[in-house]
């Protein structure tokens, strides 16, 4: 399939070269160019514009956005739409408020556009290997791409969860649960780290990860990052992010449900800014090993 990927982050990057190998022919737009020129090695078409890109492409166009939330998506979409016609078809792949999401499928449905919303979760290596696809929009949309879903997605990895909006709820609550699970595992390895006892981290997260009732992705990244620096010594207790975590917490209390376990996760990160803590390393080092999140390091 030959369509339009703008976006080459470290997700959209990894995102377009599985496109390449799985065969498709991606045209790339990249605000700044150097990402797009190191795609172009690998057998990629570079746009040098929004307006290029829709030329580029045949009709019904397909156009996968990975762009920041919020404002730069209504500007891509904006840029996008003199150069489109009924029948083409937007995607937004990054972490949009499920709100916005609907907003734009109503706004793009008057325009004759089609538009879906999908979620993609996995890290950088879900990005190049096979991600997690919840997908939101027209059944009938995503039916049309099915073979583009198999393509990026691991095996049984993408499912159609329902109409506009839902396909980033329901990746804006995966994000609420990464938070309380991070949150979890920092502060356990808090507690083994001011135990009475000369610990080794990195095995014992590997021996979790083989067996025990709380083996996970995260547990063995966290022993990946052990593995590195045994005692996380090199990096502070300062957690980033924090947004999606608002949005499902917000989402709980549309829907009148307790997230105590979610609150508090966003709480820590918060207060980590300015109280440092452990579990604070150990959240900052699981998110930079799946998603290459930075962390800060410890100064000298």
């Amino acid at each position: 399939m030959k369509l339009g990927f703008v976006g080459l982050g470290r997700m959209g990057s990894n995102m377009a070269l599985r496109l390449l190998g799985e065969g498709h022919r991606p045209v790339v737009y990249n605000r700044s160019p150097a990402a797009a020129l190191e795609l172009v090695k690998k057998g990629a078409v570079r746009a040098e514009s929004l307006a290029q890109l829709c030329k580029m492409l045949p009709a019904p166009r397909v156009i996968w956005l990975m762009v920041p939330a919020g404002k730069p998506v209504d500007e891509v979409i904006a840029a996008l739409l003199p150069g489109l016609q009924k029948g083409d078809i937007i995607i937004d792949g990054g972490n949009s408020n499920y709100k916005d999401s609907k907003r734009r499928f109503s706004a793009l449905k008057g325009e004759g556009i089609h538009f879906l919303d999908i979620g993609t979760s996995g890290g950088l290596s879900g990005a190049r290997n096979g991600a997690c696809l919840t997908i939101g929009g027209e059944e009938k949309i995503y039916r049309k791409l099915l073979p583009l879903f198999r393509s990026l997605s691991a095996k049984q990895g993408f499912l159609y969860c329902g109409p506009a909006g839902a396909g980033h709820y329901v990746k804006t609550v995966h994000n609420g649960i990464e938070y309380a699970m991070l949150q979890a595992y920092g502060e356990g390895f808090a507690v083994l780290d001011a135990a009475p006892y000369r610990l080794n981290m990195g095995k014992i997260a590997g021996v979790w990860s083989h067996g025990s009732v709380i083996r996970s992705w995260l547990l063995e990244l966290a022993a990946d990052a052990f593995g590195k620096d045994a005692r996380l010594s090199k990096i502070e207790g300062v957690v980033g992010g924090g947004e999606t975590g608002g949005w499902a917490i917000a989402q709980a209390k549309e829907a009148k449900v307790r997230a105590p376990s979610m609150e508090l996760a966003l709480r820590e990160r918060k207060r980590s800014a300015k109280r440092p803590n452990f579990a604070g390393k150990v959240v900052a080092a699981i998110r930079n090993e799946f998603g290459g999140h930075a962390v800060q390091e410890k100064r000298r």
